[in-house]
């Protein structure tokens, strides 16, 4: 080969190499985005809402905002007043080979006057608080046919069923945590409403995923003033970009 081609050659490679590099760079970030609850399940219940119409919303409003970025690519688990399962929510994301999985919900308590969000990864969780969120968001499984043999005889409803979680550490709990923490800080700046932090439970939602993935609880239904923001056009729209603006921080931070 004469000494012209050989260095044509190693342009060429070099230039394919570049080309590769980019196309990795470019890629975009696959965020899977689960609207909490759906058709025959309502989750929680306000004056006037239901948690599964505005999980929903707010899960639309995302994927728009994500569509829209060049960074992202979104998998929506329903998109319409739907039942999914919660192993179906997961096993879309794990075959979408989303980076992220992020679970909308909205928060419950017979005190009417709590409120504020917060965000969730698998693992223990460390307050009777906890137990009772995540033990109502799991009770959706006892919609599901075959349940049992889906989750392992899981009973949702048993404390003692959740024992299982502290002996389990997530893949990705360390990166879950830090998005949880980008989530809230984001929502505390745009809705100005108060972060009742970053938690660790059960979910069994996220105990399937194969990628960072976190619930969050966007504010408390239960709570009159609260329902109508969360409800509100204004309300949906500012956690949407909060939640948007978090996965941006997230990477451009340069998190593995």
């Amino acid at each position: 080969m004469s000494k012209g081609k050989r260095v044509l050659t190693v342009i060429g490679i070099g230039v394919m190499a570049l080309c590769l590099a980019s196309f990795r760079v470019l890629k975009p970030i696959r965020v899977a985005v689960d609207a909490g609850h759906g058709g025959k399940d309502p989750g929680a219940s306000g004056k006037v809402y239901k948690e599964k119409d505005i999980t929903l919303a707010v899960a639309l409003k995302l994927a728009d905002l994500l569509k829209k970025d060049p960074k992202f690519e979104v998998i929506l688990s329903r998109d319409t007043d739907t039942f999914v399962e919660l192993a179906r929510r997961a096993d879309t994301a794990n075959k979408a080979h989303a980076d992220f999985f992020i679970s909308i919900h909205c928060n419950s308590n017979p005190k009417k006057d709590i409120h504020g969000s917060e965000t969730y990864a698998l693992g223990e969780h460390k307050t009777q608080e906890n137990l009772t969120v995540v033990m109502r968001e799991n009770a959706s499984i006892l919609l599901e046919e075959d349940h049992k043999r889906t989750y392992e005889g899981f009973d949702p409803n048993s404390e003692e069923a959740y024992i299982i979680f502290s002996l389990m550490q997530h893949a990705f709990l360390k990166q879950s945590l830090r998005l949880a923490k980008k989530i809230e800080d984001n929502l505390t700046a745009k809705t100005k409403r108060p972060s009742r932090g970053v938690r660790q439970a059960g979910f069994l939602v996220l105990w399937r995923t194969s990628m960072p993935a976190v619930l969050c609880e966007i504010g408390f239904i239960s709570n009159p003033q609260e329902e109508k923001f969360l409800a509100s056009e204004s309300g949906q729209t500012y956690i949407a970009q909060a939640i948007h603006e978090a996965l941006r921080q997230y990477i451009a931070a340069g998190y593995d």
